[in-house]
């Protein structure tokens, strides 16, 4: 039979967007805060009593010059979420977008302090959150778990508190903690016996460094603080030494190119100077990720899709970024190898159809 007038039918090629959105992905650098929308920001603020400056709307702040700016809106927003419904509800959102963008897993961030601030109980934090854990994994059959962060700028003092209790209200799904907040003024050394203790109670560490801090950070969060990865880590490629020691030990960097715009020195995606490319094309352990994406108007998909264009980045070069995350990540040695051959295969097909429909 002829084909019908116009010509041969033809299946749409997949669009780089289409393929990224299909690749079974982590995410690793989410922060709960970071993840609350524009709307339910407003919500949240309205019922709980919460002024925006300057009579502004949440759209409009989001939009921020610097980490600190940045910072500022993160504890407005968290002055806005107060009892365990609230904690359900921005965790679901979040969890849901993640699943929506290809995610599989998570591991999600959260600042206890932040709330502690507020007179919310670390147990009313856990209730809603692990709720919005179960409602996401009934939903949609993504999994995560949940890594409490101190802010650095709280010092190893009140940090000891913050780990007293974590392990005093343990729970399953707390497989870590991190150290995150304002980064260039506060060193990781001060930490190190507490990240010591941590890790002697068996939790996974990991450290937000180089992103506006230096490439020392970096070092020293390896070697001072023992971190399994490195959140951020920009500032790496300033320290060739350095970076060779990274690419041969492997250490996984979670990236996020959305956030680079605003809270660091790169502020173009698409300049062969910008240290998330550099990192890639020396070698390094780079995964991707989307850190605060309704604050910086993105998705974890979004984020893969914008280093495949700013970068030309191929398919199976994109692939092999979202194994390197489940690599990366603090799942159980069990599930991490039987999901690594079903991955594998699965992007292998992914790869295949695009490459055949391009």
């Amino acid at each position: 039979m002829a084909p019908a007038s116009g010509g041969a039918s033809r299946i749409a090629p997949v669009s780089i967007e289409g393929f990224v959105r299909s690749l079974p992905k982590v995410e690793l650098h989410l922060h709960l805060e970071g993840a609350v929308s524009a709307s339910t920001f407003a919500d949240l603020a309205a019922r709980n009593g919460v002024a925006l400056p300057d009579d502004k709307q949440p759209t409009d702040l989001y939009n921020y010059g610097n980490l600190p700016d940045f910072l500022r809106i993160y504890d407005l927003v968290c002055a806005s979420i107060r009892d365990s419904g609230d904690f359900s509800r921005v965790t679901f959102e979040a969890l849901e977008r993640c699943a929506l963008a290809g995610a599989r897993y998570v591991e999600l961030f959260f600042s206890p302090h932040a709330h502690l601030a507020h007179g919310v109980a670390y147990s009313t934090m856990l209730e809603g959150i692990l709720d919005g854990v179960r409602r996401a994994k009934d939903a949609h059959g993504l999994a995560a778990r949940l890594i409490p962060a101190h802010s650095r700028e709280l010092g190893p003092e009140q940090g000891e508190r913050f780990l007293d209790m974590v392990l005093t209200e343990r729970v399953p799904e707390v497989i870590g903690i991190g150290l995150d907040y304002n980064e260039a003024p506060y060193p990781p050394a001060p930490f190190a016996a507490l990240w010591d203790r941590a890790r002697s109670a068996g939790l996974n560490v990991t450290a937000h460094a180089g992103e506006s801090g230096p490439a020392a950070f970096v070092r020293d969060s390896i070697d001072l603080l023992g971190v399994s990865r490195i959140d951020h880590g920009y500032h790496v490629v300033d320290d060739a030494d350095l970076v060779q020691r990274c690419r041969e030990s492997r250490i996984p960097f979670t990236c996020c190119p959305s956030t680079t715009l605003a809270t660091t020195v790169w502020r173009d995606l698409a300049s062969p100077d910008h240290a998330i490319r550099r990192m890639i094309e020396a070698g390094l352990n780079v995964t991707i990720h989307s850190d605060d994406p309704p604050m910086f108007g993105t998705t974890l998909d979004r984020e893969y899709a914008l280093i495949a264009r700013n970068f030309g980045l191929s398919p199976e070069s994109l692939g092999g970024i979202a194994l390197q995350g489940l690599h990366a990540s603090w799942l159980d040695p069990e599930t991490k190898r039987r999901w690594l051959p079903e991955w594998t295969a699965e992007i292998d097909r992914l790869v295949a159809d695009y490459a055949s429909q391009a």
